[in-house]
């Protein structure tokens, strides 16, 4: 018993402590309740505290487009639903008085349980603190796409909100979007895209678009997403290493949309490098094809047809395109015919509407309607609603001739930017310009019938300057109807397919042009191929070609065109010599021609490019090509001779182009008497065109100076041969064409004046002839590491009758010379029509004013002015009113400390210096304080380039002029730091405003040119 009792007193001991502790714990709760509360108080101000000051970090992260981590995110959220739970527990401050002990023990364990997850996202939150993102920039979740809206289009409307809702399908992955050619796919895409440009919460961590074409490229496409990713690329890496390069990267992206437009045949995003589904859950694929069997083989999980427009939406889009002529009353049931007799295919519609624009005359739009309603035997279905509608358009165009320059377009690879010099070659021996007039009239010709082909909608802008291409759809029809014709101008076509052998059994003597370019044939058919009527043979871009059998051209007895770029060919067989009727022959870039056959026997031969060619000297018997009109010797480093008597016997010759080169033509014949010298091209009473390089400035006397003026267009590079081949000048412009025009802001490669240029490059200008002369004629001058800069300046004042009113942009760098300290001083602005001013490198001189000041220039017209690295400058000008300047770019000018000195007797005018400025640009300027007067307000200012100028406090900026602003990039430190006007003007630019953390451009004058190579 004894034993039982000491059991059961040891439970009821324990019992009874469980019991007193547990009583005492809810006495201690409900007791401390007021505290307990005020502690939770205090803590939760500490937590939300340090939940702002995170806030505030990820915010500038994001500006800074850097990548919030997902763990302050999760943090962010944690604290959100924390304090709602808090707030509730503080409500009851409100209602204390009516609780009773139960509800105040309850409410004070819920205070003691909160203020442990309290300290828990203390501790993380100070972990988190200077730490919120991933140190590297992202690109632009969405980077909007230009094109033309569907919001007034109720059926693509539709399309875009069923494609918009698969997007939150977790269940869809791949979307094809498919529907024929021209029916409006792209636009559609593009739209999709631009709707997530607008949207708040952005669904997606990434939206890359990739153009596909035809014939599909596997690298290209790679190459398309590494950009968007910013992936830097690599020199020499393989397709499999850029294939995990793009798999790591994207597999970090939480969710990434891929839009692939225009896809023909099944690509393995595999081996793209795309995760698939499972690796990365909500990322989507989307496809656009013409085809169904595509998205079938890509294994789409939705697909989506694209319909064509009803008739009241491809009324709407047609007469948008026509203009206000469409609705008058006598057109109109012509034009809503029209309009139906494009199948609501938006393509045709546009096509049709631009052909009709304007056009007032009931009897054209009868004309119109009844060339559409014809009946043609053609292929069904995509014929009868595409080909038809946009053939008419052909059909209106005025004359068999641009007719037919259309149709020569199509015998490019689709996507393919032509380039307008090429196509006027390539017309121009087809007979398809006027052979009599000049290479300045004939290239006039060719951009109007370009521009009539555009305002036609039959070709549009290419991706470069100076280049056309067809759509895709448009390329289509004009091969369908270059088969159709019956008069000799029927095209064979594969061009850009990938071939590696030509096939002769589809060949035949019914071709008149043949394209096979930029496809990867080794061989040609060691035989004779019967295309006697073809005119036009293009083998250019075949990169493995490397030989023509001797066979082959015997059957092109009537080739008018043979264009063999960018070949790997050694040299051209004998029978190239039998084609008599040989207009142009291009060679460009075949690196590994040394020599060409004696080309006397090519007597009709008008263009010869044999620019970026092996050869040491010019073939034999070419003095004899008396109607050679165009010679392009340019990039040759192996064309060191040009023996006297050659050039000069080329009567016809309109255009020499042989800069950059290694020949360097000599001023006077009595230096070397057996080579090619100046004096003998001043006989060419042809030219027009001139591009060489001389060894020093030439005397000009007055007859040589009619001669200047007769040349539409020269480049003179002067100066001592240097060891490489051109100087980095030189590479940018040798191989432009005449009429050729980059028109880019701050660009020191010749652009809108580039047709009159002189360089002098490393010449001590104080022994050399005078070069005022020269510079009468010239519209751009470059000094580059000239001696005596100074003394030229004070001789062009001595000796200068008139101003030189034709130069309009002037270049000079790394040109030693001192500062004019008074004295000779010419009497008016020796450049009054100045409209570009680069400097680069000058020690010496504080301001431009002072640089010039003996010149007297006015700068009334100057538009553009970029210094780099000029060490003494202090400021730009102290003049007065630069009413036309537009854009200001400085770089590395480690005194300037201000823009413009105001003189108060010079300037005292309350108007802006710089009223038309559009563009500033301020790089690496540690002194620079002020950029105009305090009151002073720059009203046309669009795009402003702050780095590294931490003393600059003020931008020219009010309410006023921000609505112009469309972008300001600058450090976010000095952002933040910078003095208002108003408050409101702050925060009216801060959505224009991009942070940027970087090193400074190192960039040169030179840089900001194309190269060639």
């Amino acid at each position: 018993m004894e034993v039982v009792g000491a059991v059961v007193g040891e439970v009821v001991i324990a019992t009874g402590r469980v019991l007193c502790c547990s009583i005492y714990s809810k006495m201690e709760n409900t007791v401390k309740f007021q505290s307990n509360l005020d502690v939770l108080k205090k803590e939760m101000e500490l937590l939300l505290a340090l939940r702002d000051g995170i806030k505030n970090e990820t915010e500038l992260a994001e500006q800074e487009e850097k990548v919030v981590r997902s763990q302050v995110i999760e943090w962010l959220k944690e604290v959100e639903e924390l304090q709602l739970k808090v707030n509730q527990i503080q409500a009851v401050r409100l209602s204390q008085l009516s609780l009773n002990c139960s509800k105040r023990y309850r409410i004070s364990k819920e205070a003691i349980e909160k203020l442990k997850d309290i300290h828990g996202l203390l501790e993380a939150g100070r972990s988190h603190s200077g730490a919120v993102a991933v140190n590297h920039r992202m690109p632009r979740a969405v980077e909007r796409i230009p094109g033309p809206t569907i919001q007034d289009q109720t059926t693509p409307s539709k399309t875009l909100a069923e494609i918009m809702a698969l997007l939150s399908d977790d269940e869809v992955q791949r979307i094809g979007i498919w529907g024929m050619g021209g029916v409006g796919k792209t636009t559609l895409v593009r739209n999709l895209n631009n709707k997530l440009k607008g949207t708040s919460v952005q669904p997606f961590g990434i939206v890359i678009w990739v153009t596909i074409s035809r014939n599909l490229d596997i690298k290209n496409v790679q190459k398309q997403i590494a950009e968007r990713l910013n992936l830097p690329p690599i020199m020499g890496e393989s397709m499999e290493r850029l294939t995990n390069r793009l798999y790591e990267k994207l597999e970090k992206v939480e969710k990434f949309m891929i839009i692939l437009d225009d896809v023909w045949e099944k690509i393995d995003l595999d081996y793209l490098g795309v995760p698939r589904h499972e690796d990365n859950k909500g990322s989507k694929i989307i496809l656009t094809t013409r085809s169904f069997d595509v998205c079938r083989h890509m294994m789409t999980d939705r697909q989506v047809k694209v319909a064509v427009l009803n008739d009241d939406e491809s009324w709407q889009l047609f007469s948008r395109n026509a203009g206000n002529v469409a609705s008058l009353e006598h057109i109109s049931p012509f034009a809503k015919a029209i309009a139906r007799e494009c199948c609501g295919l938006p393509l045709a519609l546009v096509t049709m509407g631009a052909a009709m624009r304007e056009k007032t005359k009931v009897e054209l739009w009868k004309h119109a309607l009844n060339e559409l309603q014809r009946s043609v035997s053609c292929p069904p279905h995509i014929e009868d609603k595409i080909y038809k509608p946009l053939k008419w358009s052909y059909d209106s165009l005025e004359g068999e001739k641009i007719k037919y320059c259309f149709l020569y377009c199509s015998l490019f690879p689709e996507d393919f930017s032509i380039e307008i010099s090429e196509l006027a070659q390539c017309w121009l021996a087809e007979g398809l310009l006027n052979e009599k007039e000049n290479y300045e009239d004939s290239f006039n010709r060719v951009i109007n019938l370009i521009e009539i082909l555009k305002d036609s909608c039959l070709l549009e802008n290419g991706a470069h300057m100076d280049t056309v291409k067809m759509h895709d759809v448009i390329r289509d029809v004009a091969i369908w109807i270059a088969s159709l014709l019956e008069d000799g101008c029927k095209s064979f076509v594969c061009s850009g397919s990938g071939l590696s052998e030509m096939s002769v059994v589809e060949l035949s003597n019914s071709f008149k042009r043949v394209s096979f370019m930029n496809n990867k044939i080794i061989r040609l058919p060691d035989c004779v191929v019967q295309c006697s009527k073809a005119s036009t043979l293009l083998l250019q871009g075949n990169v493995p070609l490397d030989r023509v059998p001797e066979r082959f051209l015997q059957g092109f007895e009537a080739l008018r065109i043979l264009n063999m770029s960018g070949t790997n060919i050694h040299s051209l067989p004998l029978s190239v010599l039998q084609l008599g009727e040989l207009r142009t022959l291009l060679l460009r870039d075949c690196r590994n021609l040394k020599e060409l056959p004696p080309l006397e026997k090519l007597s009709r031969l008008q263009v010869l490019d044999l620019s970026a060619t092996g050869i040491r000297e010019l073939p034999r018997g070419m003095e004899n090509l008396s109607n050679l009109k165009q010679l392009n010797l340019s990039r040759n480093i192996h064309l060191t001779s040009i023996q006297a008597g050659i050039i000069y016997r080329l009567s016809c010759l309109e255009v020499l182009i042989m800069t950059p080169s290694a020949y360097q033509f000599s001023v006077k014949r009595n230096v070397q008497e057996a080579m090619a010298c100046l004096e003998e091209l001043k006989c060419l009473e042809r030219l027009l065109v001139l591009y060489i390089r001389l060894e020093r400035i030439p005397y000009f006397s007055y007859e040589d100076l009619l001669w200047m003026d007769r040349l539409r267009q020269f480049y003179f590079s002067i100066g001592p041969t240097e060891k490489n081949l051109a100087t980095r000048h030189e590479k940018r412009v040798g191989d432009f064409l005449p009429n050729r025009r980059e028109k880019r802001v701050g660009n020191f490669f010749p652009t809108r004046h580039e047709e009159k240029v002189v360089y002098i490059r490393h010449l001590d200008l104080r022994s050399e002839e005078l070069i005022g002369p020269l510079l009468s004629t010239a519209n751009y001058l470059i000094l580059g590491h000239c001696l005596g800069l100074s003394d030229m300046l004070e001789n062009l004042v001595l000796n200068s009758v008139v101003c030189f009113a034709g130069l309009k942009s002037l270049t000079i760098q790394s040109c030693s010379g001192s500062v004019w300290q008074g004295g000779c001083a010419a009497d008016s602005d020796l450049l009054p029509n100045l409209e570009e001013l680069y400097l680069e490198h000058l020690n010496y001189g504080k301001s431009i004013s002072e640089l010039f000041g003996h010149l007297r220039l006015r700068f009334l017209r100057l538009k553009l002015i970029q210094v780099l690295s000029c060490s003494q400058m202090e400021y730009l000008f102290s003049c007065g009113c630069l009413p036309k300047l537009e854009v200001i770019e400085v770089r590395g000018c480690d005194r300037l400390g201000e823009l413009f000195i105001y003189d108060s007797v010079q300037y005292i005018a309350p108007n802006p210096v710089v009223p038309s400025l559009r563009i500033l640009e301020l790089d690496c300027l540690p002194e620079l304080r002020t950029l105009c007067r305090d009151e002073e307000i720059w009203p046309h200012l669009e795009q402003v380039h702050v780095f590294k100028c931490n003393l600059v406090r003020k931008l020219p900026l009010t309410d006023q002029n921000a609505e112009n602003m469309k972008e300001i990039e600058g450090e976010s430190q000095w952002w933040n730091t910078l003095k208002w006007h108003a408050d409101t003007t702050k925060s009216s630019l801060l959505s224009y405003f991009h942070p940027i953390q970087r090193e400074p451009r190192a960039m040169s004058v030179w840089d900001s040119g194309r190269s060639i190579v």
